[in-house]
């Protein structure tokens, strides 16, 4: 595969995908050893759709690091609270890393950091050397990342290609610019993450907030919500990605589909063994 001058950085939210493999295929798949394999195999035919597509520079894959809190867990206790995997998964999930390794992609993990901090200080690398990079990620949070030189992949269901999020899209299904994602889940809120936002806030009216007073702060400032204004500033806090997280090395490389097929091979994995030492 050659390629394209310019190409971009692609950069994946793992535990994203891996989420969306593990429920998406029988968990009857199983490796030679009797262990999951429904997550393995989903993870790496999604990741190699997603290089084919658009022939990335390199590719980083983000990952959480289970168990380990991160600052946001000691700042709200509420945090992503009661959030239970499957044993089958969390197995998987320590895998994944290593697949990608060997198929080429950098990784990105550490304690104390969420997969979507990575794709933020990815993102801000990349456009610090006047590059472009898609984010392929179901989590909407990471739609404060989205720019003119960055493209959300949002995944659909069934299969079908990603959904392209710029800025105008942005606007179009939140009714606010990208700078000011972070200020309307505060307000609004976020049951996946456990974040109750101001009381009897939508969507809409949370827009209309920020359309009026251009951020949570210069809202605050002007006496909305003098009852839960540090909540809210605690909110936003937790809702904004961290764009000095670690990295690893993003040098310009190939995909390695036969390190891939090995890895896949050594564990058990024939059929996606067979799946990534046929790619040419």
């Amino acid at each position: 595969m050659t390629r394209v001058l310019g190409a971009p950085l692609l950069v994946v939210d793992g535990d994203s995908f891996a989420h969306r493999a593990y429920h998406g295929l029988p968990k009857t798949m199983r490796r030679a050893d009797g262990g999951p394999a429904g997550a393995i195999f989903g993870f790496a035919t999604m990741l190699v759709r997603l290089w084919q597509q658009t022939r990335p520079r390199a590719a980083l894959v983000a990952w959480d690091t289970l168990g380990a809190p991160t600052y946001r867990n000691e700042a709200f206790a509420g945090y992503q609270a009661g959030r239970l995997f499957d044993d089958d998964l969390v197995e998987q999930l320590a895998l994944l890393p290593e697949l990608c390794a060997a198929l080429g992609c950098a990784v990105a993990k550490a304690a104390g950091y969420e997969a979507d901090d990575f794709l933020a200080a990815a993102v801000a690398a990349e456009e610090a050397q006047g590059g472009t990079a898609l984010v392929a990620t179901s989590d909407r949070d990471a739609f404060q990342l989205a720019s003119e030189s960055v493209t959300i992949l949002q995944p659909v269901n069934g299969g079908g290609d990603p959904v392209p999020i710029g800025p105008t899209e942005v606007r179009e299904r939140y009714g606010v610019e990208p700078a000011q994602v972070a200020d309307f889940i505060a307000l609004r809120g976020d049951p996946s993450d456990g974040l109750p936002g101001a009381r009897g806030i939508g969507e809409k009216r949370a827009a209309e907030i920020l359309r009026e007073h251009g951020t949570l702060e210069a809202a605050l400032a002007a006496g909305r919500f003098s009852e839960e204004a540090e909540a809210l500033r605690l909110y936003r806090r937790l809702t904004t990605l961290d764009r000095a997280a670690p990295l690893p090395p993003l040098p310009d490389c190939e995909p390695d589909w036969q390190g891939g097929a090995a890895f896949a091979r050594e564990r058990g994995m024939d059929r996606l063994a067979e799946r990534l030492a046929a790619i040419s």
